[in-house]
């Protein structure tokens, strides 16, 4: 049986100075965004990007993953916390970002870029959405060093005891989502934008896959124990990939 490492959260010590690897995570998210950024731009010339596009895109899409993914985990999670403790909203190096707020403030952040530059919100996203996932594989592996959002209870060979929680295997889904959420839907992504599509498609499979993958792991995932599980015995993060899915369906059939 597979028992978590333990690994210190915190990367580099210096007294009061200290890197997490949360931290680390983020920054290695947003040097792949850049890098890949680029080798798009020099492979896919019909998306007619510039490296000063890619630099605002980078701008204004680091402020609304960190924004919007704080604020969307503080309402859709832990909004009561929050409230009682408002010191605690700054406290990012101890986790709690939301994928799906996240998402929202990506979005947003590209409405104003897409307005900036007199083009379409939808090809702004079909460029930057094969550059999402490596970013989302790191955060997971940041929740997996953080020992956080665990799995549910398993027999499974995979099945690993994280000694912060109790003595029972579990699965390691922090993983699971890195490689499934993360390097897979890359992969799939970055493949599938080799070729000229049509407008909206790259974002269209991006949605698809990744609100599919979601929603499969989140059945291995343990519920958030101040919310449980909700209506049809789903999670939160289940419910709130599954309008994902559904506009990922009507953007593909619609472009």
């Amino acid at each position: 049986m597979l028992i978590h490492p333990q690994i210190d959260p915190v990367a580099v010590n210096l007294g009061p100075f200290q890197i997490h690897w949360y931290g680390i995570m983020y920054l290695l998210a947003f040097v792949g965004f850049l890098q890949l950024g680029k080798v798009q731009i020099r492979t896919r010339p019909w998306l007619s990007w510039n490296e000063k596009m890619l630099d605002d895109a980078f701008f204004y899409g680091a402020i609304g993953v960190i924004a919007g993914g704080r604020l969307g985990y503080i309402l859709f999670y832990q909004l009561q916390y929050y409230v009682q403790d408002p010191t605690e909203i700054i406290a990012l190096w101890k986790g709690g970002m939301s994928f799906h707020g996240g998402f929202l403030g990506v979005v947003i952040a590209m409405i104003l870029l897409a307005k900036k530059y007199k083009v379409s919100l939808l090809s702004v996203l079909d460029f930057i959405a094969p550059l999402v996932p490596l970013g989302l594989a790191f955060g997971r592996i940041g929740n997996f060093i953080n020992a956080e959002l665990w799995g549910r209870p398993t027999q499974f060979f995979l099945g690993m005891i994280f000694p912060n929680v109790d003595s029972i295997p579990r699965h390691p889904s922090q993983l699971y989502e890195s490689f499934f959420e993360g390097f897979i839907l890359l992969t799939a992504l970055w493949l599938y934008s080799k070729q000229k599509r049509e407008t909206g498609q790259i974002s269209a499979v991006f949605l698809i896959l990744y609100g599919t993958f979601r929603f499969l792991i989140e059945f291995t995932r343990e519920p958030d124990h101040f919310l449980g599980l909700l209506f049809l015995n789903l999670s939160m993060g289940q419910w709130l990939s599954i309008p994902m899915l559904i506009a990922g369906i009507y953007l593909f059939k619609k472009s």
